[in-house]
């Protein structure tokens, strides 16, 4: 997949809500409990906001108790990129969307098998898209 140019980045950045921009470009967090795909139980995927990139879908989600959506992997190999963060103490993994760089939020073992992955996100950047049929 090929990234998307620093051009086409910022025209997508021109229409997006304040808080979508602050957490995809400057690595934000929203708070914990506060996204409606928390509690999304409907098949589909969740795509970038910024670029409409599916970055999971419905099958590798799960109630992580964490208070962000969480699954346990992404929807293809190319649909993240992950960098190491030392903003804490400790180093975590985070990860971006491949095709535009917006941050998503963090990776950590303590997930489910079959990947023992917890993908922590920001709801703020994706875009839920139910399957067909599904209301």
């Amino acid at each position: 997949m090929a990234r998307l140019s620093s051009s086409e980045i910022n025209a997508l950045r021109e229409n997006l809500p304040e808080e979508v921009d602050r957490i995809a470009f400057f690595e934000g967090t929203e708070a914990p409990g506060c996204s409606p795909l928390n509690a999304e139980k409907r098949e589909g995927v969740y795509a970038c906001a910024v670029c409409g990139e599916v970055l999971f879908t419905s099958k590798e989600k799960y109630e992580s108790g964490s208070g962000w959506p969480s699954f346990w992997a992404p929807a293809h190999d190319q649909a993240l990129e992950t960098k190491r963060d030392f903003k804490l103490i400790m180093p975590r993994t985070e990860f971006h969307c491949a095709n535009c760089g917006a941050h998503g939020g963090h990776v950590f073992p303590d997930g489910p098998q079959p990947t023992g992955l917890r993908y922590c996100v920001n709801g703020a950047v994706l875009d839920f898209k139910p399957a067909q049929g599904e209301n």
